[in-house]
């Protein structure tokens, strides 16, 4: 048999531990935002520890860098895993902090390549249509992390990797135009 021979549809099925990972990650998401009594940054560093729980940020990172990786010195790859630990945590915590009474339900899951399950939720809106979210999630060493977000039908890994490999572009294929422009999203002083 050769290694590229495509495996049945019916040996592969989606791992319920991914569901159930997802829900977990879920509702202690919502728990931290709907908690209204919280400090603001308490909230945050909650889901700093939960990002990091349910996400393989290292992964995405890297692999949201695509190709300019490997062109990296590696303290421009330790300066840009910070920064976009930083972007992601900035981003997705001003998002969640609005929390106004959404929640969210599983709605299916599937086997997606090889290791991972796509898990499909929606998010639900007191005003307004649910949201179609996806997780894709891969099992490895034991433990559940997320690797990409898809939003609507939109991979926020792929919509990421192609703004990033537009702003090394413009700096002339060089990481470190995007690291100062990340420097700037996050608030720091380069």
């Amino acid at each position: 048999m050769s290694s590229w021979a495509v495996r049945p549809a019916a040996a592969q099925s989606a791992d319920p531990g991914a569901t159930a990972f997802i829900q977990k990650l879920g509702n202690e998401t919502v728990s931290t935002f709907a908690n209204k009594g919280l400090p603001r940054d308490q909230a945050v560093q909650r889901f700093r520890t939960l990002l990091y729980q349910g996400f393989d940020v290292p992964y995405i990172g890297r692999w949201v860098l695509g190709r300019y990786w490997n062109s990296a010195t590696p303290q421009q790859q330790d300066e840009y895993q910070k920064l976009f630990e930083q972007l992601i945590v900035k981003t997705y915590a001003d998002r969640f902090v609005d929390y106004s009474g959404e929640s969210f339900k599983i709605s299916s899951a599937r086997p997606e390549g090889e290791s991972d399950t796509m898990v499909t939720t929606q998010v639900l809106r007191p005003s307004g249509p649910p949201v179609n979210v996806d997780w894709r999630v891969r099992h490895r060493d034991g433990a559940y992390k997320i690797i990409d977000v898809v939003v609507e039908g939109v991979s926020m890994g792929v919509t990421q990797r192609q703004e990033f490999a537009s702003v090394i572009s413009q700096n002339g294929g060089q990481v470190q135009g995007l690291i100062q422009a990340l420097r700037q999203k996050v608030g720091q002083a380069g």
